[in-house]
């Protein structure tokens, strides 16, 4: 154990140390980073077809709202908690952000010192004694510490902390990304099974059609023209059934795609027990627009943006610091000795100072490049945040005018489905009856499949917008989202 006289000494041997390095924190701090203002929002103040429509200005807004609220279907529920336990982009988005925190730390690390243990033994020929020369020194060493007096390193850890927060917000954005695009792949397969129900009730109408006029072919009553239509029509409605199961196999494996896992048993078996209508879908609340300023702080690509944009305006403060000198420190303190037994006593210990200081002279125009390199990176990030602005103004605007327009729409598809339906037994009637041709029959069968599938696929635009206005909102993610994730 070294003897408290030679602790003492060291201490004193020690302070000097103790001193600059205390110095140089005090004096760093100086920063080059430009004052950052938010650019203005380059849209209206106001959405269009806000108040067509319809949401109730009351009505809670879509950020506030959970995706388990909004969505209440049990089933759909149980697709997304999966999809948010096993999607692969969503595991990439939350490892990014570790990686940005990673990056961070390292840069944080920068302003300080790194001190190492340092042990040293040499043995080299005296050629004055012609023997041999030992030299042993142990300690502690701070090697080549950048003092930070112009805010070189303290602006890279800004525009790395900007860029964690950045990939904070893109992993939020991606599960408001997957939630919407879970619940539009569920509807597709909800209006596939329903478009499958009325294939299959059309092409056994049409064969039983085949054989009513072969019988009446048979019996001279028909022509063998009734006999060849009612033989197409059936071919057609064929075709199309065998269609719409290939697309029912493709929208459940996009589905599973999503859910990182093949469909649960359960939820298929659900799904071939009864015909899910799309009219039967649970309600989902309504949205209130808002101001076209509320997507700043309630869309995360919005701030994914910005966060990018104060990234690069760091990244300029960093540049403009590396016209100014850089000043460097080496130190150490410890004991040496020429005997290895003499390491620790009175008398042994020693410490070294070597501050270095850099001043840019001549770097054929390197550090002018890299500042007005870091000045157009800016300006790309200023553009690229008020083009996401645009972007999500466009998509707000677009959501409200399908919400204005497409209860009429789907009215009226479904007032032509009861009039073709109506039509087609009429028309039966009449052709049995002998009053009217059979290519009226054929025509109101034609007319009838048509519209019941537009009712299908209008209710399913319908549902899409209605997730697609929650999406663009800012809905789809909570705080407790992001704590069971572990982000």
């Amino acid at each position: 154990m070294p003897h408290p006289s030679s602790l003492r000494a060291s201490a004193r041997i020690a302070r000097p140390l103790l001193s600059v390095v205390a110095a140089a924190a005090v004096l760093a701090g100086c920063s080059f980073i430009p004052t950052y203002e938010r650019p203005a929002a380059p849209v209206p103040q106001a959405f269009p077809n806000a108040a067509a429509a319809g949401g109730a200005e009351t009505a809670k807004a879509a950020a506030d709202i959970d995706w388990k609220e909004y969505f209440a279907d049990a089933r759909l529920q149980t697709l997304i908690a999966i999809a948010l336990e096993n999607n692969r982009d969503l595991r990439v988005a939350a490892l990014n952000i570790e990686q940005a925190r990673a990056q961070f730390q390292i840069q944080r690390a920068g302003q300080f010192p790194t001190v190492n243990a340092a042990v040293n033994a040499t043995r080299q020929p005296d050629t004055t004694t012609r023997s041999y020369a030992n030299s042993y020194q142990v300690g502690l060493a701070v090697s080549a510490w950048e003092i930070d007096f112009f805010g070189r390193i303290a602006a890279l850890k800004e525009q790395a902390l900007a860029q964690y927060f950045a990939t904070e917000e893109a992993r939020r954005s991606t599960q408001l990304s997957l939630v919407s695009s879970v619940a539009t792949a569920w509807f597709n397969l909800l209006a596939d099974e329903e478009l499958l129900d009325i294939s299959r009730r059309t092409l056994g109408t049409r064969e039983e059609s085949v054989k009513l006029t072969r019988l009446r072919l048979e019996n001279g009553v028909s022509s063998e023209l009734d006999n060849s239509q009612a033989e197409g029509l059936a071919q057609a409605a064929r075709a199309t059934y065998a269609q719409q199961r290939r697309q029912r196999m493709q929208d459940e494996n996009a589905l599973a795609l999503l859910l990182g896992q093949p469909l649960p048993q359960d939820i298929r078996d659900s799904l071939g027990t009864t015909v899910s209508r799309l009219a039967d879908a649970p309600a989902m609340p309504a949205l209130p627009a808002g101001l076209p300023s509320d997507l700043l702080t309630r869309r995360p690509d919005i701030r994914q943006a910005e966060q990018q944009l104060i990234a690069a305006n760091a990244n300029i403060g960093a540049a403009r610091a590396a016209f100014f000198p850089r000043i460097s420190l080496t130190a150490s303190v410890g004991t040496a000795s020429n005997e290895l037994s003499g390491l620790f006593k009175s008398g042994s210990w020693a410490f070294s100072l070597a501050p270095q200081l850099a001043l840019p002279i001549f770097d054929a125009g390197r550090n002018q490049a890299t500042l007005e390199s870091a000045r157009a990176a800016r300006s790309i990030s200023v553009a690229q945040y008020e083009k996401s602005i645009q972007t999500a103004f466009r998509e707000v605007s677009d959501a409200l005018a399908g919400q204005a327009t497409l209860g009429e729409q789907l009215a009226a598809q479904r007032a032509q489905a009861d009039a073709d339906a109506k039509r087609l037994q009429l028309s039966d009637l009449r052709y049995r009856n002998g009053v009217s041709s059979y290519l009226d029959l054929l025509d109101a069968q034609r007319s009838l499949f048509t519209s019941e599938q537009l009712v299908v696929q209008t209710r399913l635009i319908q549902l899409q917008n209605q997730i697609t206005l929650y999406k663009v909102l800012g809905g789809g993610w909570t705080p407790q989202d992001e704590r069971a994730s572990g982000s």
